[in-house]
């Protein structure tokens, strides 16, 4: 039997309880059994950008990132929308996947859950961005789902089925992505 597919699940945001951490605690709470997924949890930890930095030995935290991206099958980022564009924190983290093949033909999407009307600017800069880094943009997989604060628990899941549903719809549609990158390497 294959291994399991295993998607990265990476945050835009830092802020506790954000909506973006409902919905990757959520996708890891809805995941089928045919798919793994892995949290990172180091975007605080990133060194500012700096592309004399970007060279053997990389700082610990960027060979970490770098890593995990490198071991997963497809990457599900969710980030939110700060002045029209990426927050700055998670620009440095998509920055640092540029000078590194990682990420390069990698099975990508995201979520968007900002409220209806919003989150444009970051899902342009994120399409542009990923553009430079050669991902590979699952578009069937991309999303907006918005997340309203009344329907994340004390406990930061999602409580409502519907929401659950597409984040598993999401899930889904990105390992099939992986699957079929798989299948033509």
């Amino acid at each position: 039997m294959p291994t399991p597919p295993l998607i990265l699940l990476v945050s835009g945001s830092l802020r506790a309880g954000s909506s973006n951490a409902a919905v990757l605690g959520t996708a890891q709470a809805v995941a089928p059994s045919w798919i793994r997924t892995r949290l990172y949890e180091g975007l605080g930890a990133l060194p500012h950008f700096n592309p004399d930095d970007d060279r053997d030995p990389l700082p610990a935290p960027v060979a970490s990132l770098r890593a995990a991206v490198e071991e997963a099958d497809a990457v599900l980022i969710c980030t939110p929308e700060y002045a029209g564009t990426l927050p700055g924190s998670f620009k440095n983290l998509l920055d640092w996947t540029v000078g590194g093949t990682e990420i390069c033909d990698k099975p990508v999407a995201w979520v968007t859950a900002a409220a209806p009307g919003r989150g444009q600017g970051a899902e342009a800069t994120l399409r542009l961005v990923l553009g430079y880094t050669g991902a590979a943009v699952v578009e069937s997989a991309c999303a907006r789902i918005p997340v309203a604060p009344q329907i994340v628990g004390e406990d930061g899941l999602i409580t409502d089925p519907d929401v659950r549903e597409q984040i598993g719809k999401v899930l889904a549609l990105l390992a099939e992505g992986a699957a079929a990158v798989s299948r033509s390497e």
